[in-house]
């Protein structure tokens, strides 16, 4: 009687190639391993704490002791006449930020990618990055230095050039300026290196065939650089908005006083003052849900859209 191989079974088959792959691919799995569990701990497990939004939490009953209070701290939120100008402040800040920094990285980036010195490329790019290294209270505590009216740089050369001293860091009108001037200095720099790296992937044969058509530094600029990292620049830009409303709490926080308040208080300091300093979890939580719902909204809007105007999106 002639023996018969026996095949295994398919899903065994496919479970005996991929513990294969895994053993093959071990040390990528475990250079992975530590981002999977930074994303884990700290941005899915927190999502379980979005319950209370829709509950009077009360810390000493727990999630599961406290009273059901469904869309009550929304409504809250949208009947409170602060809400709208948290929202002003917000988007206010928002939009500076998104039309003045974003733009300002890939100039920078498109510049860079023009220097033939290696040596000073290098030093420039060292020099850029620096800054983003820099906490918030040492950039805030420089901007002190630079623009107070006691003994400030700016306004001691002011003064000596016969001008009126400017309270920049009480002033309505400066706040904002301020704000993004200092998000300018501190990230353009790191920002680059998506747009750099983008860059050092076009071939460079186009640049060749270009200048033998007899084309200039701008014309290749505009028909070859910019088409060919076009697609990165909508990636950037849409996952950018994902953070739309996310003005960034320690600087704004640092640069807030009395004086500026009424343009200066946004949603993640509003966050901190109802949730932390009074202890209004269920409420700051609401707060920071509505948000997050926004950032969702634009994120998957910007994303339909990239998709219909033909560039790939992020999904």
């Amino acid at each position: 009687m002639i023996n018969e191989r026996v095949l295994p079974h398919p899903a065994v088959s496919r479970r005996r190639a991929y513990y294969k792959r895994l053993k093959r691919h071990q040390w990528l799995y475990i250079m992975i391993l530590p981002g999977l569990l930074y994303f884990l701990a700290f941005k899915y497990a927190p999502m379980w704490g979005l319950v209370i939004a829709f509950m009077n939490y009360q810390p000493y009953l727990g999630v599961f002791g406290s009273d059901w209070t469904g869309f009550y701290h929304f409504e809250r939120l949208f009947g409170d006449p602060l809400f709208w100008t948290l929202f002003r402040n917000t988007f206010a800040l928002a939009f500076y930020n998104l039309f003045f920094y974003f733009p300002i990285p890939i100039m920078l980036a498109l510049m860079l990618n023009e220097v033939r010195s290696g040596v000073f490329k290098r030093f420039v790019q060292t020099m850029v990055y620096i800054p983003h290294f820099v906490s918030w209270v040492v950039v805030v505590g420089l901007a002190y230095v630079f623009f107070t009216t006691e003994d400030g740089m700016v306004n001691n050369i002011l003064a000596s050039l016969g001008m009126e001293q400017i309270n920049f860091l009480g002033s309505t009108q400066w706040f904002r300026p301020l704000i993004i001037g200092e998000i300018v200095w501190k990230e353009t720099g790191w920002g680059t290196i998506i747009f750099l790296a983008a860059l050092a992937g076009v071939d460079q044969q186009l640049y060749e065939a270009a200048r033998m058509d007899g084309a200039g530094r701008w014309r290749q600029l505009w028909h070859i650089t910019l088409p060919a990292i076009r697609s990165t620049i909508v990636i950037m830009l849409i996952l950018r908005l994902g953070n739309f409303l996310d003005t960034g709490f320690e600087q704004i926080y640092l640069m807030l006083n009395a004086l500026n308040r009424n343009v200066g208080e946004v949603f993640d300091t509003y966050v901190y003052t109802v949730g932390i300093t009074q202890g209004q979890f269920s409420y700051s939580t609401a707060v920071g849900l509505f948000k997050s719902v926004i950032g969702l909204i634009l994120v998957l809007s910007a994303n339909y859209l990239a998709k219909m105007f033909g560039e790939e999106g992020i999904y």
